[in-house]
Parts: C-alpha cells; structure tokens; sequence
C-alpha cells in the first residue's frame, strides 16, 4: 500500500471522528438495546423476530462492545472501519478492471461522498452490507478476470494439464469465497437480495455455471437455516403495516419522489436546508453534474452500469407490493458509481474538483451540528430526575439509553388517565407516524400546553389541567 492511498485512509478516518459522539437517534438506540440487554441466543430467538433485519450485524455487535463498551462512540467505530475498509476495496476494484488512478479516484469518491461519511458514523448494518458486498464485487471482478485470461487463445493453448488445475483450484477458492461473502451480507441485511441477484445474472451471462449453482447452494443452506426467523419477521412485518397507519411511508413505498431521492442522496448527502426552492436546485444541478459522469462511465463498462441499476429496478418495482424504497437501504451501490464516476472523467482539475465538493458537502454535515442526527442526549439532560413521561414506547430506545430513571408510560394510553392527572410531560416522538392524535383528546379534556423544548429533531410538552 503506498504513501498515497494511507494518506487518503488516515485523513477519512480523521474526519469521521468529528462529531462521532453526537447523540443516538432511535434506530441507533435499538442496536444498543440489543447489544446491552440481550444474550447472542437471545438476540436470534427473542429480538430478531420483532426486527426487519438479519441478526449477524447484531451478534457482531455483541462481541465488539463486550469488549470495548456502549459508548456512542464505540458503537459507531464498527461502521467507521467497514468504511476504510470498503474504501480501499474500491480502489482494488478499480485498479483491476482499469488502472491505478482509476481505482485512486474512484476510492477518494467513496470515501468522502456525502452519504457514506454519514452512514460510517451509525451504529447500524448499513456500512457492514456495503463491505461486504464490496468484497464480493471484487471476488466477482476476479473470476471474471481469471476466465478471460485463461480463454484468450495464447494462453489457453500454452496450459498445461497443471495448469489447467491449477486454474480450477484457483476458481473454485474464488467462487467459494464469494458465495460465503453475498451470504454473510444477506445474512446482514435483506436488502443485499437485490445486488446479489444482479451478480448471478452476470454470472449466467458470462456462462459461469458452477458459480451460479455454487452460490445458489450456499444462499439456499442459509435461506433453510434462517427462514423459521424470517417467516416470523415477515409475518410480523405485515401486522406492524396494518397497525401503524404510515409506516408503509417510512419503509419506502414505490413513488416518484422515493426514486427520485435515491440519486439526490448520493450526491448530496443528508444535508437539507430552508429555503426549500434553493435546496432543490443545489441539490438538483449537483444530482445532475454527477450523474451525467455516471452514465458516461456506464458507458464506458456496461457490466459496472448494469449492476448499479438493475438493483434499483428491482426494488422499485418490488415496492409496488412491499414498500423498501428508502435511499439509505442502496448505499451499497456508492462504490459502484464511485468507480462509474472514475472512469468517466479524464481530467485531474475536475476530479479534484468533484472531490472537493464531495469532502465540502461531507464537512458542511460533520462541523454544523443542525444536520446531525436527533438530540436525544440533550432531551433526556433537560428533563428532571424520576419523571414521567408520556411517549409511544416503540420509540423510546433513544431516551431510555440516555435516562434509565425516568419513568415511561405509553402516549397512546393517555386517553385512560387524562381524568386522574393534572399534568402531561408528553414526548409525541413518532406519534404521526403511528398516527395517534394527543393533542386531540388533550385538547377535549381541558389540557393546554404550558411550555415545549426542542432539540434538534426532538422535542417534549408539558400539558397541564386548566
């Protein structure tokens, strides 16, 4: 590894520091949860058939902060890892199917591309799937490789018969690796499906059967192992739709707004700002510069241009029946228009100036506090010692994280005490989106609000009897 590309990684590692303590937010606190309060048996049996997920992001989780604890920071260093790691991997990737300075770029567009640097800093499966994907990619990249140079004519007639095995050992240890790799990332996170079944279209295309027949075995093994749990969760998953009135908006349901989004967020990131009409055209004109660069380097490798789109196909079309269509669920596609992107553009200036909007947009998140994540810490500071609180109990992993004395009564059974209490501190964090109206039955039973803090995407009431 050269000066260069340990510069790069050392500087993306320094920058993903900023800010890494910022509070939990809620999908966060459920990691957390999971990791302090559950057993690795537990975690399989009694957690994962009320999650949506895989449970291997969860049991790795279990080992990492048994040994170095449940900070906010060492919950999110996992992610930071899978993030370099992944990094590099791009530039491997690149420099096998062009160059070195195609795989140079191509990893100083990943790491420092907006969403990513987002996503590295969560406790979350996201940065595990992307990883692992990724090494599949490169797996895949290298059978692909290996095959052609033994089929080109001058060297297929030079080989020997050990040769010829030699080969075969080698493909055989390949193609092993990446099944187990697109399985541990189904295992990971079940969205990994849709680029996995991208990858074996490739595979029949380019007529490697035995690879298809090798890694449908080996995801069918785990598919038998976990479908008791994923029966479970999918049953689960259909109650949860029909109980919470706008969850299937939250999942992603198949809509123009939800796609258009996909290619929005990966240009520039999680950063939002008022007035909308000027987000919408700096966004919108970024969205556009970068995306041309990428059709341009799908058409430089139709092979990369397909497995970044069929996925996303897929998914839309899939949503129609089960709303997924969330932009964050395909950031394992980044490092495939990463490497687009450096195969598109020739010039040095305008990669480092892609670049550099990329590492702006990044710093513009990790050194503004507003476009970090909700302010749990702060919240649950704010709110005094052994108080009640009202909130929907689904959603409270965050503010249990933060304040363990607090006592937690659900909002939505407020209507049965609203005649026995003079006050409400209420917390109606999801409460929309389970859509619950406290204000409502607050407002019939002679409640007014008395006082309301927010903290950055959160926020409590107090409610008091007139």
């Amino acid at each position: 590894m050269n000066k260069k590309i340990l510069l790069v990684l050392f500087f993306a590692f320094i920058i993903r520091l900023i800010a890494l303590n910022q509070s939990l937010w809620l999908d966060e606190a459920v990691t957390a949860k999971v990791v302090m309060n559950y057993s690795f048996f537990d975690i399989v049996s009694r957690f994962s058939p009320t999650d949506f997920h895989p449970p291997l992001y969860y049991l790795f989780m279990k080992i990492w902060t048994n040994a170095f604890g449940y900070s906010e920071i060492s919950l999110r260093l996992p992610s930071v890892m899978f993030s370099l790691l992944t990094g590099y991997l791009v530039y491997l990737i690149g420099k096998k199917i062009k160059n070195t300075e195609t795989g140079f770029w191509a990893m100083i567009f990943f790491l420092f591309n907006p969403l990513i640097v987002y996503y590295s800093q969560e406790a979350r499966i996201y940065m595990m799937a992307v990883f692992l994907l990724s090494v599949a990619t490169f797996l895949l990249i290298n059978i692909n490789y290996l095959k052609d140079q033994v089929e080109s004519s001058n060297v297929k007639s030079q080989m020997s018969k050990m040769s010829r095995l030699q080969f075969k050992t080698l493909n055989f240890r390949l193609v092993s690796l990446f099944s187990i790799f697109i399985t541990l990332s189904f295992l990971t996170f079940y969205g990994s499906i849709f680029l996995i079944a991208a990858f074996l279209l490739y595979l029949i295309f380019k007529k490697e059967y035995s690879a298809v027949i090798i890694s449908g075995l080996t995801l069918s093994i785990a598919m038998i192992f976990i479908w008791p749990l994923f029966s479970q969760q999918l049953a689960n998953s259909k109650l949860s739709l029909q109980i919470v009135a706008n969850w299937p908006m939250v999942l992603g349901t198949a809509n123009l707004k939800n796609l258009l989004l996909i290619p929005m967020k990966f240009a520039f990131g999680r950063i939002s700002f008022y007035p909308k009409y000027l987000y919408w055209l700096l966004a919108g004109c970024w969205t556009a510069v970068v995306w041309i660069f990428i059709t341009k380097g799908i058409l430089k490798n139709r092979w990369l241009g397909f497995i970044l789109l069929f996925p996303l196909t897929a998914a839309f079309i899939f949503s129609f029946s089960t709303p997924l269509l969330q932009y964050f669920r395909f950031i394992y596609l980044i490092p495939i228009a990463s490497l687009l992107i450096s195969l598109a553009v020739k010039s040095i200036w305008l990669k480092k100036v892609l670049a550099g909007i990329f590492l702006g947009l990044s710093l513009v998140y990790l050194l503004l506090p507003i476009f970090h994540r909700e302010d749990w810490k702060s919240l649950g500071a704010s709110i005094p010692a052994q108080s009640e609180v009202n909130v929907i109990i689904p959603s409270a992993d965050a503010l249990k994280y933060y304040r363990k004395d607090l006592i937690l009564e659900d909002l939505r059974g407020i209507e049965t005490t609203v005649n026995f209490k003079n006050e409400f501190l209420i917390i109606p964090y999801t409460s929309e989106i389970y859509g619950f109206d406290y204000k409502k039955i607050l407002l019939k039973n002679n409640y007014t609000l008395v006082n309301a803090e927010t903290f950055r995407g959160v926020f409590y009431e107090l409610w008091q009897k007139k």
